[in-house]
């Protein structure tokens, strides 16, 4: 052992005493959001799958979207445009988009109308892997 630190020491080396993490403190209410957050991004992953396999389920989404909408006159929400537009690409956008980890998805995944596409099961395996 003493050769190896002489050796460690000629080579310009500290020896290392102790670790310290070198990651900036994280609150627990941010923690637990970036959780929630995570969970959602697998949430929609999984949605985007089943709609690969069953591409008429993009037709309940559009439909939810539509229902939704409907509820107001004339004063709809901008994230509820914002799926009508989105809605109104091709399914491999569509895709990439709700998989996507940007700040415009993750704002959006707030209000989604992919809500329906999961079975009870299938929320219930995502929930219980992201525990906030």
């Amino acid at each position: 052992m003493r050769r190896y630190r002489a050796r460690q020491r000629a080579a310009g080396l500290r020896p290392v005493i102790r670790m310290e993490a070198r990651v900036p403190a994280v609150s627990a209410g941010l923690l637990t959001h970036r959780v929630l957050e995570a969970r959602s991004l697998a949430m929609h992953c999984l949605a985007a799958q089943k709609v690969e396999r069953n591409p008429a389920l993009l037709n309940g989404v559009r439909r939810r979207l539509a229902a939704w909408r409907s509820r107001y006159a004339t004063q709809v929400p901008r994230a509820l445009d914002e799926w009508k537009a989105m809605l109104d690409r091709s399914w491999p956008e569509i895709a990439a988009f709700i998989t996507d980890p940007g700040e415009r998805a993750v704002r959006l995944r707030q209000s989604t109308p992919f809500a329906g596409v999961l079975s009870a099961s299938e929320r219930k395996r995502v929930y219980a892997a992201f525990r906030p």
